[in-house]
């Protein structure tokens, strides 16, 4: 035999991780929180079915990086919750994990302490601590599930799940996708083309088996029954928006044509704002006029926002941070996001009601 190796041979070193059994030992659910849950997926279900009106919002910082600001920021969230509960269902974004076109910042789980350290059980350890508490606060969250092995140890808490544009045409993120146990959707291509997220809502309500890990931490067989509660995200492309009625109109024709309910959610950020968070709430009038026209398809939004306005670079220096200020996408602060979703749901509330009656009552 050679001594040449041939195995690894671009890996420095291998590091045990806690299993997710053990992870969900350290912080449990208390009974509080699982209801928070169980009702947070049952309600969006209903909303995706169309057996609820009221519009999903998924609203909050694009990623965390700062528990404690996160708190905060949900103790606003859950008063402004209260306000517009008749019309709107508010789930907060707590995005952990970030993907990247070439390098930077991963998320919270790889980096928590924001120093390319990667003490990733660390993070995951502050991830599940800070879930906990939102759901013990009756706070539901969403998140991007981006690594297939993570879910483990998080999903439990996730009441709303999304696909981002990069993976939605990934094979294991389909596959990953049909065993959640909330409710997921996935984003059109970065092109805009939706092509690839038709496919994969195909993909995601369909049986799958494929290699992943259990709560043990053991490499095994994963078979699921398959998602049903999968759903269209518009989040614009290099060619521009898609949250407007032509294009809406195109996303439903599509979906029918395909043989799929047409269940639509509308990212006011990304592609649709420009990149200029100011343009959010743009989008978010936009889509109100849509809905007071009569429009069906359009059940929710997705709002980047934080405390404070606008993002910041990590600084060497993390003592240097600014609270409440996003260090990936620019966000719209607390203010702004109040005043856009308590008018939203002043001005849909009358046409929310048309959506339960049949189509010749509403004509």
């Amino acid at each position: 035999m050679t001594e040449t190796p041939i195995d690894d041979l671009n890996v420095l070193e291998e590091q045990p991780l806690l299993t997710p059994a053990t992870l969900k030992a350290q912080f449990p659910l208390s009974e509080g929180a699982e209801k928070t849950i169980i009702e947070a997926r049952k309600t969006i279900r209903s909303i995706l079915s169309g057996t609820d009106p009221r519009l999903l919002v998924v609203v909050g910082p694009c990623s965390i990086h700062d528990p404690k600001a996160a708190l905060d920021y949900a103790s606003r969230l859950k008063t402004l919750s209260e306000s517009v509960k008749e019309h709107l269902f508010l789930v907060m974004r707590v995005y952990f994990e970030k993907p990247r076109t070439t390098v930077g910042w991963k998320g919270f789980i790889n980096d928590p302490r924001l120093d390319d350290s990667f003490q990733i059980e660390e993070g995951l350890r502050l991830g599940r601590e800070l879930l906990v508490s939102l759901a013990e606060m009756g706070i539901p969250t969403a998140t991007e599930a981006l690594d297939p092995v993570s879910p483990q140890y998080l999903q439990d808490l996730i009441s709303w799940s999304a696909i981002g544009a990069r993976t939605a045409e990934s094979q294991t993120h389909r596959e990953m996708a049909s065993g959640l146990s909330s409710a997921v959707g996935f984003k059109n291509g970065t092109d805009g083309g939706l092509d690839v997220a038709i496919n994969a809502l195909k993909s995601v309500s369909t049986p799958h088996r494929f290699l992943g890990i259990n709560h043990d931490g053991l490499v095994s067989i994963i078979e699921t029954r398959g998602n049903r509660h999968a759903h269209v995200v518009l989040r614009g492309g290099t060619q521009g928006p898609n949250y407007d009625a032509a294009a809406v109109q195109d996303c439903e024709q599509q979906l029918i044509k395909a043989g799929i309910r047409p269940a639509i959610m509308i990212d006011c950020s990304h592609a649709n704002s420009s990149k200029d968070p100011a343009n959010q709430t743009r989008v978010i009038e936009d889509v109100a006029t849509q809905i007071n026209d009569g429009n069906r398809s359009i059940i929710g939004l997705m709002i980047e926002s934080h405390l404070e306005w606008g993002n910041q670079s990590i600084p060497q220096d993390l003592s240097e941070l600014k609270y409440g200020v996003s260090v990936t996408d620019a966000c719209i602060d607390w203010r702004t996001t109040e005043q856009a979703l308590s008018q939203l749901a002043n001005d849909i509330g009358g046409a929310l009601s048309d959506r339960l009656l049949p189509l010749e009552q509403t004509a």
